[in-house]
């Protein structure tokens, strides 16, 4: 990528998206083409085809998806694997109808089995079951894959795919039902800050294992795979670190500053038991995180309180 190129990041006001402007503006890119929701909506192939022949992007960054955790994955299935599979279909059939030159497809480390062998390897994909409480969200993310592959192998377009671990930091949503793990307990330990709660109570038992991945490391990776990898197989985007659930908890509780105890209801889901990321393969063509856990925790409370606090 050059500076004049037309870079379109889509999902631009998501978690990642704005933290990808940000670092992509900060390395001199200033040809962003953005679009909100109200503006474009990617679920809809003729608004995408309309977009695509006006604005004409050399580089795409497809951030853009219906992301949530574990209750809201159970609570809205249809809506993750609808959005999801629309989404991605138009925006990878018009990067190929308009010739765009390279597609980077961002997609989860929930594609991977629910009994996979850890440390997991790009090359498990599609070796056994996946986990139940997010299979719609996984299923269609493996679809993207697939889909960017088949253009690829039938008409030689550079679409690659990035799989993040679960990631985390400023910009993320804080709500109690939709969010992600950590700016779920974010939410919680600070609400029982405030509230002088005596526990907060957690879902399942605490001891599945799970890696976490600050988002501006991830943006790092992003433009880095976009300048130095073309190959149709995904790779992984992670630390090869991993804590407990509990773990987390009690980290998190201490970034808070939270002096309750924590309970943990034993009858809610657990999720899959470990997610560990093999990243031997990106480390490799020289890159690796620079954000410690209890760091990216600290600069996210401190942008939640910013934001969210009062």
């Amino acid at each position: 990528m050059t500076a004049d190129d037309r870079i379109f990041v889509a999902g631009h006001t998501g978690l990642v998206g704005s933290n990808l402007v940000r670092k992509l503006q900060e390395k001199g890119y200033q040809n962003l083409i953005l679009r909100k929701r109200t503006q474009l909506d990617l679920r809809c192939q003729q608004q995408v085809e309309k977009f695509f022949q006006k604005e004409k992007p050399d580089y795409v960054f497809l951030a853009a998806a219906r992301v949530g955790g574990i209750l809201a994955n159970r609570d809205y299935p249809a809506e993750f694997i609808y959005d999801n599979l629309a989404i991605q279909t138009n925006v990878i059939h018009a990067c190929y109808r308009y010739h765009v030159k390279k597609l980077l497809f961002l997609g989860s480390s929930c594609i991977y089995p629910k009994h996979c062998p850890q440390p997991m390897k790009e090359e498990y994909l599609l070796s056994g079951d996946l986990e139940e409480t997010n299979k719609p969200y996984a299923v269609a993310k493996i679809a993207g894959i697939i889909m960017c592959q088949s253009y690829n192998q039938q008409y030689g377009t550079n679409f690659i795919c990035a799989m993040p671990t679960n990631l985390y930091g400023p910009g993320d949503r804080f709500h109690p039902e939709t969010s992600h793990v950590i700016p779920g307990l974010i939410y919680k330990f600070h609400q029982a800050r405030i509230t002088r709660k005596q526990f907060v109570e957690l879902w399942g038992t605490g001891r599945p294992l799970r890696e976490f991945l600050f988002v501006e490391d991830l943006t790092e990776a992003l433009i880095f795979l976009m300048e130095k990898y073309d190959s149709s197989e995904i790779i992984n985007v992670g630390t090869g670190e991993e804590i407990s659930i509990r773990g987390l908890a009690e980290l998190v509780k201490e970034v808070v500053g939270y002096k309750g105890k924590i309970k943990f209801d034993t009858s809610k889901p657990d999720g899959t038991p470990r997610k560990l990321l093999d990243i031997s393969k990106i480390k490799a063509l020289g890159w690796q995180p620079a954000t410690t856990l209890k760091q990216g925790l600290q600069i996210t409370y401190h942008w939640f309180l910013h934001h969210y606090g009062k």
